[in-house]
């Protein structure tokens, strides 16, 4: 790491000042997921950055600039509420509505996994600019010794996505289920993969 230091704290604990921050890094970690709305990631920021509840993110600090986030809930706790109107202004109104649309049928059901104490990683995802620095592992190591929790799963990574499948089975996660989708050449993967992980005793912190 040359001497940087990686720092993982709450989005809320970081305050309103990181918000605009926070979503660049989410924005541009899965900029080719939102490739449909805009290809502008500073429109896309325009469009999502009211919408992030903050409390619900873990955001990895290194020398105190944000270079990755992941989510964490449990049982019906949402992580975004979006407003039609900024999406709108920020989209247009066609694809407003269709962002407004993926956003609650994708993003805003609970999983069929989710329950009280089980908590649910999701959205890991590392600034390109801090990619091979540690900064995934950081994130995953924190979230793992949270007291409250010691079982955890993670939802429909795409198979595609083999250096974090890799990331989370080296922390001992397994596999539960594999869901194939349709249109797998047009989409460009062909299973969402779940996994779990269930911890005799909450790492000490």
């Amino acid at each position: 790491m040359n001497g940087s230091t990686i720092e993982v704290k709450r989005g809320d604990e970081l305050g309103e000042d990181f918000r605009r921050r926070i979503t660049e890094v989410y924005v541009r970690a899965f900029a080719e997921d939102f490739r449909s709305f805009s290809r502008d990631t500073g429109k896309l920021s325009d469009a999502f950055e009211h919408m992030l509840l903050l409390e619900r993110f873990y955001v990895a600090l290194v020398d105190g600039e944000p270079a990755g986030l992941a989510s964490l809930t449990e049982a019906d706790q949402m992580i975004f509420a979006p407003q039609r109107q900024h999406l709108f202004k920020h989209l247009g109104p066609i694809r407003g509505r269709i962002a407004a649309w993926v956003i609650r049928t994708w993003f805003m059901r609970p999983s069929p996994a989710a329950s009280q104490g089980c908590a649910e990683i999701g959205f890991v995802a590392t600034e390109p600019a801090f990619q091979g620095r540690g900064v995934g592992t950081a994130l995953l190591s924190a979230l793992l010794q949270l007291p409250e929790y010691n079982e955890y799963t993670l939802e429909d990574i795409k198979d595609t996505n083999t250096s974090a499948l890799a990331l989370y089975a080296k922390f001992g996660f397994t596999v539960y289920s594999r869901r194939k989708i349709r249109f797998s050449q047009r989409a460009g993967f062909s299973e969402l993969v779940s996994m779990k992980l269930v911890q005799d005793h909450p790492t000490a912190t």
